[in-house]
């Protein structure tokens, strides 16, 4: 009887802090709580960092409006190393020391899957900028997501080839240890054989590795149209440096993957001319895009990538969600969040989905100049 009395007031006790958690945003007081997690060392760190630059800009810029009912937003960032196990890791600590009402993060889809397994078991919201592999919104109703998926974006280079580049005969190179590269493989495959071309090959590659010669040896020995490559920045400079050493002169595709200004100090000349899908061009005139060019240059000193300004439009969807939700609680939030629509981002208009993933277009750049330039911009099917 008496341990029954003791957890009684165990359940009372967590019922009153989930209510003071949970509270009408205009009555509490202080600063909202809100967390991330992102590679800001590791070998895709540029992501990491874009992602935090973009986040606290859109941060900066919510407080100096009032913020949510008064209240500021803080962030609560850490770096998951580009580790999954790591990435678990601190979003545990974020929902269970740190309290935060709300998660932003990660770039590289399987972190993100690790973070939002534990978001979603403690029932925090959490939005990934940029993670495009299917499976992270399908964890559960607390995972969104304000980037295009796989499916989507396979199709946009799949077209962009058969159209653009009259490349009927490609072939793949891909990172067998990421599910953003071979997810983003099966789609491209699947988009490239619907519109009537064919992938010669599909040759793997482990992330990390130095030497892609026997790949890159056998894909020229089968004379493809172009070679599609889904893989991360630091690998695809390497690739490109070998493939064109090799005399291969064919086009290179990528997806967002490449999206780092590394990629050029990496590839140098082997990486010009090559083509990427992505989220926005930083040279496109429409005004949200050049307001937020022109400001996070003032602030960091450097054109924003894609990653920037995913950041930038997860942060601002949050905040917009925030002053909707009639509290601050995970379900109230979490369906604030799903009910966005054509929300007017950096990245284009926003709608979320009924599968929580964002309805949007994308635009295919192309590497002048050490820098990638807008081609072309695809909308869904």
């Amino acid at each position: 009887m008496h341990g029954m009395t003791r957890r009684t007031m165990a359940w009372a006790a967590a019922l009153f802090l989930m209510a003071a958690g949970c509270g009408d945003a205009s009555t509490a007081q202080g600063p909202i709580l809100v967390g991330e997690f992102g590679s800001l060392t590791g070998s895709e760190a540029t992501f990491g960092q874009s992602t935090h630059n973009g986040i606290m800009l859109a941060i900066d810029e919510i407080n100096a409006s009032g913020g949510i009912a008064g209240r500021p937003l803080e962030v609560k960032t850490y770096d998951d190393e580009g580790k999954t196990q790591q990435a678990g890791t601190v979003v545990t600590r974020l929902v269970t020391q740190d309290k935060v009402v709300a998660i932003l993060g990660e770039v590289a889809s399987s972190l993100s899957i690790a973070g939002g397994r534990v978001a979603q078991q403690y029932g925090v919201p959490m939005i990934s900028p940029s993670s495009t592999n299917a499976a992270v919104t399908e964890i559960g109703d607390k995972i969104f997501r304000v980037c295009f998926i796989d499916a989507f974006q396979g199709y946009v280079v799949a077209r962009f080839a058969t159209e653009n580049l009259g490349a009927r005969k490609v072939a793949v190179l891909y990172d067998q240890s990421a599910a953003y590269s071979k997810g983003l493989k099966d789609d491209f495959g699947k988009a490239l054989t619907g519109m009537g071309g064919t992938v010669v090959t599909e040759a793997a590659y482990e992330k990390g590795a130095s030497d892609f010669s026997a790949q890159l040896t056998a894909i020229r020995d089968l004379s493809p149209d172009a070679i599609f490559i889904p893989g991360y920045y630091t690998d695809v400079g390497n690739i490109a440096l070998q493939a064109r050493k090799l005399g291969m002169t064919v086009p290179l595709l990528g997806g967002d993957g490449w999206d780092s200004s590394k990629l050029a100090e990496i590839g140098g000349e082997a990486i010009e001319g090559a083509y990427y899908s992505n989220h926005y061009a930083p040279e496109e005139t429409r005004p949200a895009v050049q307001k937020f060019v022109t400001a996070y240059q003032a602030k960091f000193g450097s054109v924003p990538d894609g990653l920037a300004a995913l950041g930038y439009d997860a942060a601002h969807i949050l905040a917009d969600a925030m002053k909707r939700s009639p509290d601050l609680s995970g379900p109230a939030l979490a369906q604030a969040i799903a009910a966005t629509k054509d929300f007017p981002g950096v990245t284009g208009s926003i709608t979320i989905d009924p599968q929580r993933n964002a309805s949007k277009p994308a635009v295919m750049v192309q590497m002048k100049g050490g820098r990638p330039t807008w081609v072309a911009t695809i909308s869904p099917p």
